[in-house]
């Protein structure tokens, strides 16, 4: 019989677990057999290259898919969107992270979407989207979701490695990093043929106030996540996500793309 999980007075479910949880379940939920064998790796953003130092010898593939912008908003830009975030109601979500929901109500299994109660993109992210289409890689970047995320260590906040939804969501995932440093890791479980058996880990550093742009290979192929050990104080995230061709003009869904994107882009939007 499998051992029934007991959450405490947080967001998760299922396997997902946060500090809360497990001061009610003890640690055995953690514990791994073995350690497999895991190939680390540092994103360099100048040469757009995986790299590590390894025997005396630096070792290095082409990875492509990441885009980081240093100083995307100022200070001043910043603790003016963390006060307006913190007007609004923060949700519990899973694995101890808070959220707040600018966007349709999905249901990625059966393929469905509606509106819901969504009213728009906030007030405040009408300058940050017109300023990420000044940058070529997110020439025509029409969000029509924003997912704010408030991750904390006293929760252990993380999220475990995923590939985000390609079918309501489009090509990039362009991300906003508040408060403070923190690292993006890359995760290829099968491993490449060139380094042998065993995952593949990238580290790509997220300092605080830049944007990240997910797309291409490591965006439908690498997984990502942000780990707990990596979180070591209050940091805050805004995610944008853009549609997939199907809801594009000439796609099976392109009426109800055009009320999405109608709708977002009016930027009168309040968390759902």
């Amino acid at each position: 019989m499998a051992t029934e999980i007991h959450h405490a007075n947080c967001g998760c479910k299922g396997i997902r677990t946060c500090l809360l949880c497990e001061s009610v379940n003890g640690n055995g939920l953690l514990s791994e057999n073995g350690q497999p064998i895991r190939h680390d790796f540092m994103y360099d953003p100048l040469l757009r290259r995986a790299v590590r130092n390894y025997g005396g010898q630096q070792l290095s593939f082409p990875f492509p898919g990441i885009f980081l912008w240093n100083d995307f908003i100022s200070e001043e830009e910043e603790s003016e969107l963390i006060t307006d975030m913190d007007l609004n109601a923060w949700r519990e979500s899973q694995s101890g992270r808070r959220k707040q929901d600018f966007g349709p109500k999905v249901n990625f299994k059966k393929h469905k979407v509606r509106l819901g109660g969504f009213c728009g993109l906030p007030p405040i992210s009408r300058k940050l989207v017109l300023r990420m289409s000044q940058e070529p890689v997110l020439a025509g970047f029409q969000p029509v979701e924003q997912c704010n995320l408030d991750y904390h260590p006293q929760r252990g906040s993380a999220i475990d490695p995923h590939l985000d939804d390609s079918w309501l969501w489009g090509e990039r995932l362009v991300t906003v990093n508040l408060l403070s440093d923190t690292t993006l890791t890359m995760s290829l479980e099968e491993g490449l043929t060139e380094l042998g058996h065993g995952e593949v880990r990238v580290s790509v550093h997220l300092p605080c106030r830049s944007l990240v742009v997910v797309y291409s290979e490591a965006r439908h192929r690498w997984k990502h996540a942000i780990h707990r050990h990596d979180i070591h104080e209050r940091r805050v995230c805004s995610t944008y996500r853009e549609l997939s061709a199907e809801f594009m003009s000439g796609g099976e869904q392109q009426n109800m793309g055009s009320q999405l994107l109608d709708i977002a882009l009016s930027f009168e939007g309040t968390p759902i």
